[in-house]
């Protein structure tokens, strides 16, 4: 009979993987929460139509890659393949939007999200994301702080040397289509010259050409219209206050003017955090402003900012440059070997460690075995400390305590005086 396996691009997380992820999971949750950002949960399936009036129906994300089906009632739903539009039909739902005139929310979230994509390192269709996403606040400021906490986490997670930010203004959806006109009218010009995508892109979505990774495409690119040539005064200034507050915050960036981001709701700010240490799979943290969503999704005109950062790449990038914490990657304290008849008094040995020290990681040995053998399994199992129970030791209330990973002496103690030695 063939073995069902995993999904393509969906990934099992094994023991061994699981403490970065946990590692993660920890340091980023912290940062949010030092930050005085509020933690949001919301469904893994929403209806479609919600991503096909936020992502736009002609976006790489709405067109190829979502995960949609009917269901019973015959309704169409889709697996999220991103938060901020669930975080903005949450909001709205539950009214924490103008809710008592309190307009301000500052929300984080992580989970799962899905998209149909090609497989491959740093890239996979169920894949797992932090998110922040802030409403009621159009001040460069705000924009300002959410990078101040990116770097804040990269200088904790020892990263902030190998990753780079890139910003850059799209303007207002006016001066975007201004521009994608002129755009459109000198790529039409130069079609011949185009990879195929981006011949494909031309007719739907032509702002996402500029993101191109073809090398002879980019070369066109340099002799194309320049966005910030129709940027409104307003938007120059706003994006000329932002570069002031990250200057004076001693944040290097990057003005990238052909950084467009993949989803059409965005406006004016919009950044990626990129890396170099990954291969093609570079972009480890993005997002930017999306001032119309809101009203988009049918509720109140709402200045909102945020982004999305990707776990498993940053997995990826503190695994391979060895940034993860001994005492996250060692899997156990202490490992207690039970020789002979004394399987009780071994579990409640176990019980009084935790006890006495509720951060101790503590396993029993159950099922017997030899000497060797069990010991052999202490070793396996990452412990620095092996305590030896057998029949006399439980009979005068003693243990043995044998050091696997220092050069101490094996002693036998008194089980009141195990405390001592932690």
């Amino acid at each position: 009979m063939k073995k069902i396996q995993a999904l393509r691009g969906m990934n099992d997380l094994l023991p061994a993987q699981t403490p970065i992820y946990q590692y993660l999971e920890h340091t980023v949750t912290g940062v949010f929460k030092q930050y005085g950002y509020q933690e949001i949960r919301f469904p893994l399936l929403e209806q479609t139509a919600l991503f096909k009036r936020s992502i736009g129906e002609v976006t790489d994300i709405v067109e190829k890659e979502m995960y949609t089906f009917s269901d019973r009632n015959d309704e169409s739903i889709t697996l999220r393949p991103e938060g901020t539009a669930s975080c903005v039909r949450a909001c709205e739902q539950h009214q924490l939007l103008f809710n008592r005139g309190n307009l301000i929310q500052k929300l984080w979230y992580h989970g799962p999200m899905f998209r149909y994509e090609k497989p491959q390192k740093g890239r996979l269709r169920q894949f797992h994301q932090f998110g922040v996403e802030i409403f009621g606040i159009g001040s460069a400021d705000i924009e300002a702080e959410v990078l101040m906490l990116t770097a804040r986490l990269w200088a904790l997670l020892g990263i902030e040397k190998h990753v780079e930010l890139q910003i850059n203004c799209l303007g207002s959806s006016e001066a975007r289509e201004a521009y994608k006109a002129e755009l459109v009218v000198f790529l039409e010009a130069n079609k011949e010259q185009l990879d195929a995508d981006s011949q494909r892109r031309l007719g739907s979505n032509p702002l996402r050409i500029l993101d191109s990774k073809d090398k002879n495409t980019q070369a066109l690119l340099n002799d194309a219209p320049k966005l910030s040539d129709y940027l409104s005064d307003e938007s120059t200034a706003h994006f000329a206050q932002l570069q002031a507050l990250l200057d004076a915050a001693n944040i290097r960036y990057v003005v990238n003017p052909r950084l467009v981001r993949g989803l059409d709701y965005y406006n004016d700010t919009v950044f990626e955090w990129v890396t170099d240490a990954l291969g093609s799979q570079g972009t480890i943290c993005a997002g930017g402003r999306y001032d119309s969503l809101v009203n988009q999704l049918g509720g109140q005109p709402t200045s909102a900012f945020g982004f999305g950062m990707g776990q498993e790449r940053l997995a990826l990038l503190v695994d391979e440059l060895n940034l993860v914490p001994n005492d996250w990657l060692e899997s156990l304290d202490v490992y207690i070997l039970a020789l002979g008849n004394v399987a009780t008094q071994a579990l409640l040995l176990a019980e009084q460690l935790r006890t006495i020290h509720p951060t101790l990681k503590v396993q029993t040995h159950c099922g017997g075995g030899s000497f060797k053998n069990q010991m052999k399994k202490a070793d396996r199992s990452g412990a620095s400390i092996a305590l030896l129970l057998g029949e006399n030791e439980a009979q005068n209330n003693e243990v043995t305590v044998k050091y696997l990973r220092d050069e101490k002496p094996q002693t036998t103690i008194k089980q009141t005086d195990l405390e001592r030695i932690f």
